[in-house]
């Protein structure tokens, strides 16, 4: 089975989460929230640019450098971080772009996906990280 949000996405939001928890005013090492995560190091390493290049994170290399938060953690939303770090987050390919699907002008489920998009999107581009901070989330769970 095909998941929306892979180990890429659901470790990027840790990481930010975690840089909002664990970061005053200072940079902090990438060693550090991989031990506190338990993720592997060199797969943050994967990410992690992805959220730079995004401008999520500022990224300082050498002795006393690491990441930092580019903003206030309540100016994230989880959409924006799963997008920096999977990219497309479409349903299905055929909604994707420059996908050309030889049934698209007879398909009769391609409306379904659309609005599934729209509703996906709509949900993880409204849904402040700042909430993931609070005790009151509910059903969220914990990967």
């Amino acid at each position: 089975m095909g998941y929306l949000v892979s180990t890429k996405g659901r470790y990027a939001l840790r990481m930010i989460l975690d840089l909002a928890e664990n970061s005053t005013g200072s940079y902090v090492p990438l060693k550090e929230i991989a031990e506190r995560q338990d993720i592997s190091l060199k797969y943050m390493e994967a990410i992690m640019p992805n959220l730079v290049k995004a401008g999520l994170v500022t990224a300082i290399q050498g002795k006393g450098g690491g990441y930092m938060l580019s903003k206030n953690i309540g100016e994230y939303t989880v959409g924006e971080v799963l997008k920096a770090s999977e990219g497309s987050m479409v349903p299905v390919a055929c909604l994707e772009g420059g996908f050309e699907c030889p049934r698209s002008s007879i398909c009769k489920t391609r409306k379904v996906w659309e609005k599934l998009d729209l509703m996906i999107d709509g949900y993880l581009d409204n849904l402040p990280l700042s909430d993931l901070l609070e005790d009151d989330m509910t059903g969220c769970s914990q990967s």
